[in-house]
């Protein structure tokens, strides 16, 4: 009866420690219900008062510009919105991803210490991404044969899927200047340009600075009217491919590059060594062939010349027309120079004119590409204008000195007093003598002046391989031959002539 009575109470006790751990826990699970339902109403309490009083995002911005500075805030901070604002953080806006990954990459702790001086309990920020505008702009891209809009200019979609937008509307056909180098490239983009497929693909290929980039944009201008155009890099391709392949997303991918009428390719000769990516590069291609559409590409040598890229992409490549730009010859550089400086002068109301004697020095030295050509002629109208001058020919040489360098390392003494007395049929050992015979005399001033102008030799250098003359002799033929070609044309032609055998007939021997 005893151990009976004793267990009743060992399961009463039992019992009530039951009741009062449910008891317990109710109360927890009420407690956190309430409190929840106060922070939250404190919180909105706060939001409320933080957009109306203590808060001002356009002061933040502001801010921003003046401490960040007025570059980065146009390019970067301005795309940033304010949303809301939960447990001391704030939630902003951007419209990309990769704005947002460039902002949190460099501005984001700046931002924070910006943000709290006029909210001091702000301890971190979250970015959304508002791709609204760039949903729309794919749903209006990805459209099939049948929608109205199909003829949309795929390169003029702002922040598009790729955002690859390249066409520069300053590069076009009526500002590309011709020569015998580069007839057949221009003379075949502008067939292409009126008749799409009519050479299928184009392929140009030549050095850097050639003019490549300036005719496929030149092509683009003409056909997206009619067309959907798609230029791009082929690093750029290569680019959104891996992007693609990582976001599983390759799809969308193929669906842009098959989808246009003209594809226009820069540089293909990046794709070497991609074997993934020329496999995609080939189906695509390949695709776009069937259904008619024209591909144009650029490289910097030959289909045949390609390294590390499949022999059924070159074969391709070799099975349309093949167009090459070699370097601009004498004619042409001079054309370029005349024409892009008088495109500088134009931009300013105070022409300052650059004079025919530089504009043929520079023609005669820069030989190296069309791109270090006018970044010669930008170089000595910036000068102009900086010091409100037009500079000389010592001037211009200092200028245009790192430019000139790599010349001067090639022209040699020797070799500009053999071209000159081959010019002026006599012998080397005449040239040198000492005889002041006048049809003598006229061809060593001449040398002399010549390897003054195109070396980087010092007088005393000079007169050294003159058969030791003094470098006062040096002086005075210098300051003849300059004397004689103002007063001389026939001068200044010579000296011209002999310049383009020294500097450009002699590369092309050596190539």
């Amino acid at each position: 009866m005893k151990t009976k009575n004793k267990t009743t109470i060992v399961d009463l006790i039992f019992f009530l420690k039951k009741i009062l751990s449910c008891c317990k826990f109710f109360y927890l699970v009420l407690t956190e219900i309430f409190l929840q339902v106060m922070n939250k109403s404190t919180n909105i309490n706060n939001l409320n008062n933080y957009k109306s009083e203590d808060f001002d995002w356009k002061l933040v911005q502001s801010e921003m510009k003046n401490k960040l500075g007025v570059d980065i805030y146009e390019s970067w901070l301005k795309k940033i919105t304010f949303v809301d604002e939960f447990n001391n953080y704030l939630l902003l806006s951007v419209p990309t991803r990769f704005i947002r990954d460039w902002i949190t990459s460099r501005y984001l702790d700046q931002i924070l210490q910006i943000i709290r001086l006029y909210k001091k309990d702000i301890i971190r920020i979250e970015f959304k991404i508002d791709d609204k505008n760039t949903n729309q702009n794919l749903e209006n891209t990805n459209v099939n044969e049948n929608t109205p809009d199909r003829n949309e200019n795929i390169s003029f979609i702002k922040d598009s899927y790729l955002q690859y937008n390249r066409i520069d509307p300053n590069k076009r056909f009526d500002n590309f200047i011709t020569g015998t180098s580069n007839k057949l490239a221009y003379e075949a983009s502008l067939k292409v340009s009126e008749n799409i497929s009519h050479y299928n693909p184009l392929y140009i290929y030549g050095g850097v600075g050639m003019g490549k980039t300036h005719l496929l944009n030149s092509i683009g201008i003409e056909l997206k009217k009619n067309n959907k155009v798609m230029f791009i890099s082929a690093e750029r391709f290569m680019y959104q491919f891996v992007k693609s392949i990582k976001a599983n997303d390759m799809v969308k991918f193929k669906e842009y590059f098959r989808n246009t009428d003209i594809l226009l390719i820069d540089d293909i000769q990046f794709i070497s060594g991609k074997e993934a990516m020329q496999e995609e590069f080939f189906h695509t291609f390949n695709a776009l062939l069937d259904k008619g559409s024209q591909i144009i590409v650029s490289a910097d040598r030959a289909p045949n010349k390609l390294s590390r890229i499949q022999d059924r992409i070159k074969s391709r490549f070799s099975g349309g027309l093949v167009v090459d730009i070699q370097k601009p010859d004498l004619e042409l550089r001079k054309k370029i120079v005349e024409k892009k400086t008088e495109e500088l002068n134009n931009l300013y109301a105070d022409q300052l004119h650059v004079s025919k004697e530089i504009q043929d020095f520079i023609s005669t030295e820069i030989t190296a590409s069309v791109r270090e050509l006018v970044g010669s002629i930008n170089r000595v109208v910036s000068f102009s204008r900086i010091y409100n001058k037009v500079p000389n020919l010592a001037e211009t040489k200092v200028v245009l000195k790192d430019l000139l360098n790599l010349a001067e390392n090639k022209v040699t003494i020797d070799l500009i007093q053999t071209t000159v007395c081959k010019f002026f049929k006599i012998s080397k050992n005449e040239m040198l003598s000492s005889r002041r015979s006048r049809y003598l005399v006229r061809p060593r001033q001449t040398a002399i002046y010549l390897t003054k102008i195109l070396t980087s030799k010092s007088l005393p250098e000079i007169g050294r391989e003159f058969s030791n003359r003094d470098h006062t002799t040096i002086i005075h033929s210098v300051k003849t031959i300059e004397k004689i070609k103002e007063k001389d044309p026939e001068m200044v032609d010579n000296i011209n002539k002999l310049k383009n055998q020294i500097l450009y007939n002699n590369k092309d021997n050596e190539i």
